[in-house]
């Protein structure tokens, strides 16, 4: 794994994308930063963080995803890696807030915005970033957000967790071709309030509850109404109430 280590960019994402126009850049290398001016979110949400406090990195993923309508697998394959890094290091309570935010009870932690490539001999690229509170206490205006260090009162290695993220990432994606099924459904046991009836706001500024119960083949969001219905919804789409 080559890794890159930056005091200060714009967005690790596009310093990725860039450094891959310039030159044949290995799987797996990652761009790490201390401060971020330009953070992304989904959907073009603006993440932003506090200097040298949280883990801020962007990893390239080759050779995974081979069709287009693949590419929500990739999504599950980071959200799988971040959660199983984050449980080596003892963090409770975790779970996706579809399609991937990182959850510590109901507290959002971390997410993940990846950015696909697709090439004209077939194969995908993929800009995976990735971005933890970790170090950080103090959050003005999110009373939704949190850290590693403020849920477990104790300070992270930020460079040992990046190692711990990366290679549960290879390993998840070597053992993908085997156990596809069983780490799908792996993802659908942690999404963020599964089974729970709650409220919901759809674009239209209408709301309905309904019960979470999964995600489709292509990632978006299944939800059982109240009477009954089965909806899908696309990124955007909906939005929890909680």
């Amino acid at each position: 794994m080559r890794l890159v280590k930056l005091d200060a960019i714009d967005s690790t994402n596009d310093f990725l994308k860039d450094l891959i126009r310039q030159q044949n850049v290995e799987n797996f290398t990652v761009i790490s930063a201390e401060n971020q001016t330009k953070g992304k979110g989904q959907m073009g949400a603006v993440w932003n963080s506090e200097q040298g406090k949280n883990l801020i990195m962007s990893v390239l993923v080759k050779d995974f995803l081979s069709d287009p309508k693949d590419v929500f697998d990739l999504n599950i394959v980071i959200s799988l890696a971040v959660i199983r890094s984050l449980e080596q290091l003892n963090i409770p309570k975790l779970s996706i807030k579809w399609p991937n935010d990182i959850m510590s009870d109901n507290k959002k932690i971390g997410g993940i915005l990846i950015e696909n490539s697709f090439k004209s001999d077939q194969s995908i690229a993929s800009v995976v970033g990735i971005g933890l509170n970790v170090n950080q206490t103090h959050f003005e205006n999110l009373p939704q957000a949190a850290s590693l260090a403020l849920i477990t009162r104790n300070t992270f290695d930020k460079e040992a967790l990046l190692h711990l993220i990366v290679d549960e990432i290879q390993l998840i994606i070597n053992s993908w071709e085997t156990y596809a099924t069983a780490l799908k459904e792996n993802y659908s046991n942690l999404l963020f309030n599964k089974d729970v009836l709650m409220p919901f706001q759809k674009t239209d500024l209408s709301i309905f509850r309904g019960i979470i119960k999964g995600v489709t083949t292509t990632g978006q969001l299944k939800i059982v109404s109240e009477n009954g219905a089965l909806l899908d919804f696309d990124i955007k789409e909906v939005k929890m109430l909680f």
